[in-house]
C-alpha cells in the first residue's frame, strides 16, 4: 500500500492544485517501512492524479482539494482524505490507526472569481465573496511554513554536496531563551526534504547543504533566515457579512482563508466584534530569532 501526502516544509501543503511535492509512504500492514519526496514536476490539477496514479499510489491525503481534482482521483482509483493540515508524518500515522477522517474539504475551481473551500475541523465552511477571501475553520496548530508573509522570501542559489538531494535529518529546535519549539526526535521519525528547492526555511536549508552523514550542527538564525519579519499589511480587518462561517470563529483561533489565486493560507483571529474581524496571515514564529540542532542522518 501507497500513502501520498501532498508536502511542504515537513506539513501537509494546503492546495492539492499547487502542490510541488508529494511524500510517498509505503506501508506493509499498517508500519511505514520507506517514504520519498517526489517532485510533481508542474504538473498541475488533473495530471496529478495521474502522476499518482503512475506512481502506485493508493490513498492520497491533502488540504483543499477541487471537485475536478477529485473527480480524477477516484477515476485513477485513489482513496482521497482531504481536509488535513499539520505534520504530514503524524497524519500518515493518524490515518493507519483509523483517527484521520476526511472532511471533504472542497475547493471549486468553477467558482466565479476564486474558489470555494470548505472547512478543516469543526467545519467553518465558506463561500467566495467580494474581498476574494475565503474562510474555513484550522485545527489547532496552523502548518509551519505556509501563509502570507509566512516566510523569508529570501533563497539564495545555495552551493554545497547536498544541494538537490533528498536528505534526512533529525533536529531539535528552540527559541533563544531554550523553549523547545519543534523536535523530530520526539516524534521518532526523521525530517526529509530536497535541500536547496524551497521545501526548508533559508537558514536550515543552508545548513544541511555541506554536511556530511552523521554530522550534528548548531545554528542560530535570524528571523531573515527563518520566517522573516512581520508584515503589517498582513494583519487585515474584514466585514463578517462578506465572510459566512467567520461569524463562528473566535479571538486566537486559526483559520484558513482563500485568495483570488486559490491559495490557502492560515491565519489567525486576532480581534472580532458584531460586524468585523480581523485576520493575522504573519507566520507565528515571524520575526522570532531561531536555534537549531541538526543532525544529518542520510543523503539520497
Amino acid at each position: 500500500m501507497k500513502i501520498a501526502v501532498t508536502y511542504q516544509d515537513g506539513d501537509i501543503f494546503q492546495h492539492f492544485g499547487h502542490t510541488e511535492f508529494f511524500k510517498i509512504y509505503d506501508i506493509e500492514n499498517t508500519d511505514i517501512v520507506k517514504t520519498e519526496i517526489v517532485s510533481t514536476n508542474g504538473s498541475g490539477h488533473g495530471a496529478l492524479a495521474q502522476f499518482l496514479h503512475e506512481h502506485s499510489v493508493d490513498t492520497l491525503i491533502c488540504g483543499g482539494i477541487g471537485g475536478g481534482a477529485q473527480a480524477a482521483l477516484a477515476q485513477a482509483g485513489v482513496e482521497l482524505c482531504a481536509g488535513a493540515s499539520g505534520n504530514a508524518d503524524q497524519a500518515v500515522e493518524q490515518y493507519l490507526k483509523g483517527e484521520l477522517v476526511s472532511t471533504g474539504a472542497n475547493c471549486d475551481h468553477h467558482h466565479e472569481e476564486g474558489h470555494n473551500c470548505g472547512g478543516h475541523g469543526d467545519d467553518h465552511g465558506c463561500d467566495h465573496h467580494g474581498e476574494g477571501h475565503n474562510c474555513g475553520s484550522h485545527e489547532e496548530g496552523h502548518t509551519c511554513g505556509e501563509g502570507c508573509g509566512s516566510k523569508s522570501e529570501v533563497h539564495e542559489a545555495l552551493t554545497g554536496r547536498n544541494v538537490g538531494k533528498v536528505c534526512r535529518t533529525h533536529y531539535r529546535g528552540t527559541f533563544n531563551d531554550g523553549t523547545q519549539f519543534d523536535s523530530s526526535y520526539d516524534r521518532g521519525e526523521p525530517l526529509e526534504f530536497v535541500c536547496g528547492a524551497g521545501q526548508m526555511i533559508p537558514g536550515f536549508d543552508a545548513a544541511v547543504a555541506d554536511m556530511v552523514v552523521g554530522q550534528v550542527v548548531d545554528v542560530h538564525l535570524m528571523p531573515e533566515e527563518a520566517y522573516g519579519m512581520p508584515d503589517p499589511s498582513a494583519i487585515f480587518t474584514l466585514e463578517i457579512a462578506q465572510l459566512p462561517g467567520s461569524e463562528s470563529l473566535a479571538v486566537g483561533q486559526q483559520a484558513y482563508l482563500t485568495g483570488q489565486s486559490g491559495q490557502p493560507f492560515p491565519v489567525k483571529v486576532t480581534a472580532k466584534d458584531e460586524k468585523t474581524i480581523t485576520f493575522d496571515a504573519n507566520h507565528e514564529m515571524a520575526g522570532k530569532e531561531l536555534n537549531f540542532r541538526i543532525e544529518l542522518v542520510e543523503v539520497k
